[in-house]
């Protein structure tokens, strides 16, 4: 089983190179604050280190998904995603509940970017961190900044966007 990644998007993107910008539409990250989740392989390992100056990531939990999902997750229509919804589209695939969504996006049963073909949406629209970034928003993470790879910490700075 691989990890699951959330990737959030930091920055603008005055200033970037085309191919910068070229990979962050095609990760779905046209906006500063929007988060997608995708699993941790190859070809996207390529593609966030083109775009570790404009992005974080890591691996999501379980418990910060279900919060996420329920929070934060849409349907077509700027609608909140619910368990009822989930149930009407995913049942078929013996997805119940916003925790069964949850659960088969860590264990890849289901990508959460292909479900947009049931009316859910793949990005989530998230708000600036309460009480702001603990550092510099142009440095990387190692140097006590916010871009780049951030393991299992990713979680608290989801828990502050929601």
């Amino acid at each position: 089983m691989t990890e699951i990644y959330a990737i959030i998007r930091i920055r603008g993107v005055v200033g970037a190179p085309h191919n910068v910008e070229y990979t962050l539409r095609l990760l779905r990250l046209v906006r500063k604050y929007h988060c997608v989740l995708y699993p941790a392989k190859p070809p996207l390992k390529g593609m966030l280190d083109t775009v570790k100056d404009w992005v974080t990531w890591g691996e999501i939990d379980y418990t910060t998904l279900v919060e996420l999902l329920r929070k934060r997750g849409e349907v077509t229509g700027h609608k909140p995603l619910t368990d009822d919804y989930v149930k009407e589209k995913l049942g078929i695939l013996n997805i119940y509940t916003i925790e069964d969504l949850a659960r088969a996006i860590l264990e890849e049963k289901v990508l959460f970017h292909k479900l947009e073909e049931y009316g859910i949406k793949p990005v989530f629209r998230l708000h600036p961190p309460r009480k702001g970034f603990k550092g510099s928003s142009r440095k990387p993470y190692k140097d006590n900044g916010e871009l780049g790879y951030r393991g299992s910490v990713i979680n608290k700075l989801l828990e502050r966007m929601m």
